[in-house]
């Protein structure tokens, strides 16, 4: 039996394409753990539901967002297709809208209680799906609140896992 303060909590992010919104999320995500000295305690990953960018770095207009803002990219990060195994392994499965929940319904894997819409952790936040930039370039507005819903939940995270402001 594994002690729960050595457990790794697992943590995928789900968007279409895997270049856009959930390699952000991911970045912001890991950044906001590290600031909070908790990087041992998770494994974050994220990837698409459509493999189009399999293979491909995050989009610039991400790793733009993300420099801007001091955040380390993900280094190698290259675009994946969720699989069972992803699923199957995370503790957290964040989708960024509700397509990318539908769509995880088809893996079988919304109906366990693990998959949650990543702005469902930023209550203040007037819309419940993160726009997908690609199209409209919007990825300063994305990564506000990508920003949000990353630090809502960790905070749920912590509250729900037990991991306390001392915790490392």
């Amino acid at each position: 039996m594994s002690d729960s303060r050595s457990r790794r909590i697992h943590v995928l992010f789900v968007c279409s394409g895997n270049i856009c919104r959930s390699p952000m999320a991911e970045a912001v995500f890991a950044h906001r753990v590290a600031q909070a000295g908790l990087t041992e305690r998770f494994e974050i990953a994220s990837a698409g539901t459509g493999d189009w960018h399999v293979g491909e770095p995050p989009h610039p207009g991400t790793r733009d967002a993300l420099r801007r803002h001091a955040v380390p990219a993900i280094s190698g990060k290259r675009a994946q297709r969720v699989s069972p195994v992803l699923l199957a392994r995370a503790d957290y499965v964040i989708a960024m809208d509700d397509s990318h929940v539908l769509d995880l319904r088809e893996y079988g894997r919304a109906a366990d209680g693990n998959v949650s819409r990543l702005l469902d952790y930023a209550p203040g936040q007037p819309v419940r799906n993160v726009p997908d930039p690609y199209y409209s370039g919007r990825y300063e507005e994305v990564y506000h609140l990508v920003e949000a819903g990353a630090r809502g939940l960790l905070e749920h995270i912590r509250q729900k896992e037990g991991l306390g402001t001392n915790d490392e």
